[in-house]
């Protein structure tokens, strides 16, 4: 940059120096002429010396670049109209030598004028010297030299424009050639990332911003050295002249026809995209990779910046334009240029629009950039907007199907590995017909009927079974209380009792009912004298009492815990097994004490004992202790209690004492309050010394024999022991110990045996140690749970138990509670028909429910889990009618509990025993895979019931119905009931 402009300035001094030279030679031969001429004629000649007008138009031309020069300096924009106009003039001289010959003849007077441009003001001075000179017979030639210079200034005007012109097309062109460069750069790095994309986007936008704002600048080198070469006229600036100026004949063409510059811009940048793709796709990919680093908020500062910049630099244009020569003629050419590019980037932006990049927006004018900027803010502010909204129905979704990113994947395959099930376990299982179905009958219209049973209202199928109890061989150890299961479950309905009411909230339903919901009085006649139950007008109505505590509940409840104090309701006992519970009053009033009671009692003579429990909204199932292992897991119970339960434990070698052993927790106690404990009749005498003889050699300790003397009844309060020190030690071997292969959690059909199971001794296994207290024990992992074994969802064991506690919490306090539109205070029994580490239960254990957690024999072994976590269920199989009452539940939930079902049985059995099991104004809650809640939907609506709810996402849905009142007018055929 130093040499040329050393050079510029030496060129300037000897073109003025020879100018100053020229102009005062020729000042004194013109003087020393006219004073010759006038000594000999006082005529002056006739001819004007074409040297000297040759030598006055090169001294103009020189003062006149001089002066461009100078405005040239001041401003980036005037560099390229210097440049061009310069250029021009070049051309001019060897394009039009003719505009400077000499046109010798007479001038007329008033062709004597200055020249009106202001930059010939020294061509002015010499013009005004020859006339003075040349007097009136120079007219002719003064004419002549006035209508080349008003050509010429006409032509300097028009290559003006063209330049001026051109200079804006050239930038037109340039910017859509960048145009085709950045979306080839983009098609290029499609293989990268979308950040990476965007910021190299962004960097090729602030590149071509800053190449528009520097070519001004180089331009103007550009046309000072241009200047230079003119001056000295060499060839090679010819040549580069000669091109420039088909340049801008052809932008001066393109500008006088938009259309075919359109079309001759769209062709040049496809011919430049094909010659410069792979460079621009590895410049894009270098920018990129360099400005990986750079984050997106200060790229877009750097932009709003250069925006700043080129709007100041603008005004700065545009100010600075008012005092340069050729303003007006500029500024129109320049609008009309600019309106023209405008209009060819609308055109080009209205047919690829879908694919402007931020650097093609960012190529636009000041003004329109800052209105697209502010523009894109708007749509950008508009799209977060439409992203909350859309976030939020999305939320809403994932909620209410308790979210992808609640920590629940699907079960682990490789988990079932590590966990058997009661299917694998139980020896005698009795074996399922495998249905081999798509499951497809749950079509909306399914026709049902009422079951036509003796059982009518109160059908249970599987222990009303007639035609399977009539093959029965004996009676002896209760097998007709037992399950006895149809081969296929019943699709029909049971109907509803004469004047069913709405059942009573808790806790006033612990002591009254309404008649007609359970209309039996058997019991009030039998047993209300013991406060059992009691008939007043249209309820029925329970004192509290029971056979052993006709004062009360509480009373009793207390004096155990006086006996002995290890005991510890809610603390260190928690879950307990009331065998013989009669109408469960005891279980009901230990929820005064924080203690969960599972109340079991045959369908027998004691009509609807169950029932009138489970009405009261107390937990009861059906069940006997009778030839078979209840459905219960080993170890469980902390406590077992039995009051008057009239069960023969001393008959067949204790073997169902053996029973009660074996669910009992190691240190758990059995209180036995009956007659022989306190009684001294002939029969309580022998059954006592046979049951101190029984207990003795299973090694139950004795803690305390009580009486209580409110109620006037005495217990035995026993303990099992924790080790196998006394085992080992018996003299007799009887009962013996259970064989090594004898799997104590296997419950499912299982025949009973007279023999005890070994205490745990590995202090990592179940049942070694006492649960922590409770609640503690709710959201604690279990002791004996390894982490080295995979939990159900294929996380260590331990994080496992975690996560699902805290989905469930989640699901339910943000859904369940909030969005399904249910009255929890119409809730009181509660089952989750597919359990696996009681979650759900727990997490609604703020909530005046209770839960019976189904653990299914197919699934994965959990329910020891369960109990261990202070809460209690059951083992069951819903190809199988529950041993429950029919109206018994308030909600039932499952969760993706069919769509397994249904590769083993049907679906609409299932249904019709979940119609069977609800109350109704009950509800059922289904989260399950789309498909299989479509076939439950059909179903239900069959049913009649209220679907509420239906959402499916990512092939998920969950579903919530309530059940009404409707039953059918028709009773099916009794042999197929």
């Amino acid at each position: 940059m130093r040499s040329r402009s050393n050079k510029r300035s030496s060129s300037s001094s000897n073109s003025y120096a020879s100018t100053v030279t020229i102009t005062v030679f020729i000042a004194v031969c013109v003087f020393a002429v006219w004073m010759l001429n006038y000594s000999n004629t006082g005529v002056p000649p006739q001819t004007t010396n074409r040297s000297t007008r040759i030598a006055t138009t090169a001294s103009t031309d020189d003062t006149t670049n001089t002066a461009l020069n100078m405005a040239s300096s001041e401003d980036d924009q005037a560099q390229v109209i210097t440049k061009s106009t310069s250029n021009d003039n070049s051309n001019n001289n060897s394009e039009n030598p003719k505009a400077f010959e000499d046109n010798p003849g007479d001038l007329p007077d008033d062709a004597i004028k200055s020249d009106d441009l202001p930059n010939n003001s020294s061509k002015g001075s010499s013009t005004q010297d020859q006339n003075s000179s040349g007097g009136g017979d120079n007219k002719q030639d003064q004419v002549s030299e006035e209508l080349q210079d008003q050509k010429e200034k006409e032509i300097s005007q028009s290559q003006l424009s063209e330049d001026q012109t051109s200079s804006v097309a050239e930038h037109s062109q340039q910017q859509a050639d960048h145009d085709e460069q950045s979306v080839s750069s983009q098609k290029g790095s499609d293989d990268q990332s979308d950040q990476n994309s965007r910021k190299g986007s962004e960097d090729q936008s602030d590149q071509n911003n800053q190449k528009m704002f520097t070519s001004n600048g180089e331009g103007s080198s550009s046309g000072n050295d241009q200047m230079i070469n003119s001056e000295s006229k060499s060839q090679d600036q010819q040549e580069t002249n000669n091109n420039n100026s088909e340049s801008r004949e052809r932008s001066s063409q393109d500008f006088q026809n938009d259309k075919k510059s359109d079309t001759a811009d769209q062709q040049q940048g496809t011919a430049q995209q094909g010659q410069q793709q792979q460079e621009s796709q590895k410049q894009s990919s270098d920018k990129q990779q360099s400005q990986n680093e750079t984050s997106e908020s200060d790229q877009q500062q750097q932009a709003k910046e250069q925006q700043k910049q080129q709007q100041k630099q603008e005004q700065q244009n545009s100010e600075s334009n008012m005092t340069k020569i050729g303003e007006v003629q500029f500024s129109d050419v320049t609008n009309h240029a600019m309106t023209t590019t405008l209009l060819v980037q609308n055109k080009a932006s209205d047919g690829q629009n879908f694919s402007q990049t931020p650097s093609d927006q960012n190529k636009q004018s000041p003004e329109k950039t800052q209105q697209d900027t502010d523009s894109q803010q708007k749509q950008a502010g508009n799209a977060a907007d439409q992203s909350k909204q859309g976030a939020t129905e999305s939320n809403s979704g994932d909620s209410l199907l308790g979210g992808d990113n609640s920590g629940i994947p699907k079960e682990s395959k490789e988990s079932k590995k590590s966990w058997s099930t009661q299917a694998d376990q139980s020896e005698n299982q009795k074996e399922r017909r495998k249905d081999e179905t798509d499951g497809q009958d749950g079509i909306y219209g399914y026709t049902w009927q009422n079951c036509n049973v003796t059982a009518g209202p109160d059908y249970i199928p599987c222990l009303d079974n007639e035609k399977a109890l009539k093959q029965l061989r004996t009676t002896k150890h209760f097998e007709h209380r037992e399950r006895h299961c149809p081969q296929e479950g019943p699709t029909c309905l049971v109907p509803l009792p004469e004047g069913y009411k709405r059942s009573i909230e808790w806790p006033e339903s612990r002591d009254k009912i309404w008649y007609h919901n359970v209309p039996h009085t058997l019991l009030a006649e039998v047993k209300g004298h013991q406060n059992w139950v009691k008939v007043s007008g249209e309820l029925l109505t329970f004192p509290g009492g029971g056979t052993q505590f006709i004062h009360g509940a509480l009373v009793y409840i207390d004096f155990l815990q006086n006996a002995v104090p290890g005991i510890a309701w809610g603390k260190n006992t928690r879950v307990i097994l009331d065998v013989g519970c009669g109408v469960a009053s005891f279980g009901g009033y230990l929820f005064d004490r924080d203690v969960l009671t599972m109340s079991i009692a045959p369908k027998d003579e004691h009509e609807a004992q169950v029932q009138f429990a489970l009405e009261r909204g107390i937990p009861a199932i059906s069940a006997v202790m009778g030839s078979q292992r209840l459905p219960f897991p080993s170890r469980v119970f902390d406590v077992v209690h039995c009051a008057r339960c009239r069960v023969p434990w001393h008959n067949e070698g204790g073997m169902l004492l053996l029973e009660l052993n074996r669910v009992l927790r190691p240190g758990g106690y059995f209180v036995w309050s009956a007659t022989p404990v306190y009684r001294k009749e002939k029969e309580d005498v022998e059954i006592w010394k046979e049951m101190s003889a029984l207990t003795a050699s299973m090694c139950w300790e004795v803690v305390a024999i009580k009486n209580d003397k409110v109620n006037l009844v005495a217990a035995a309060i026993y303990r099992k022991p924790t080790s196998n020190q006394c085992y080992e030690q018996r003299k007799q071997k009887q009962p013996p110990m259970c064989n090594n292969d004898d799997d104590p959690n296997a419950a499912w059909y299982v025949p009973l045996q007279a023999c005890m199971h070994q205490a745990p001794i590995d202090k990592s296994e179940r049942g070694t140690q006492w649960p922590e207290k409770w609640p503690s024990r709710l959201q604690t992992p279990p002791y004996w749970l390894n982490s080295s074994q995979m939990g159900i969802y294929g996380k260590p064991a331990p994080q496992d138990f975690a996560r699902d506690y805290e989905h469930w919490k989640r699901v339910i306090n943000n859904t369940y509670i909030k969005s399904l539109g249910i009255n929890w205070s119409n809730v009181r029994n509660v089952m989750d028909m597919r359990a696996v580490y009681g979650g759900f239960a727990a997490a609604l254990k703020d909530l005046k429910v209770w839960v019976m957690n189904v653990v299914n024999i197919d699934s994965p072994d959990t329910l020891p889990i369960i109990y261990e976590r202070g809460l209690f269920g059951i083992y069951h199989d819903w190809c199988e009618s529950f041993s429950t009452y029919p109206r018994t539940y308030d909600l039932l939930h499952a969760d993706h509990l069919f769509s397994r079902l249904k590769k083993r049985c049907k679906l609409p059995p299932v249904l019709a025993e979940i119609d069977r099991i609800v109350r109704p104004g009950g509800k059922l809650i289904v989260r399950d895979e789309s498909s299989t809640i479509g076939e439950v939907e059909n179903l239900l609506k069959s049913l009649h019931w209220e679907v509420s709810l239906t959402v499916s996402k990512n092939q998920e849905g969950m579903l919530s119905a309530q059940k009404g009142k409707w039953r059918p007018n028709t009773y099916a055929d009794r042999n197929s009931s």
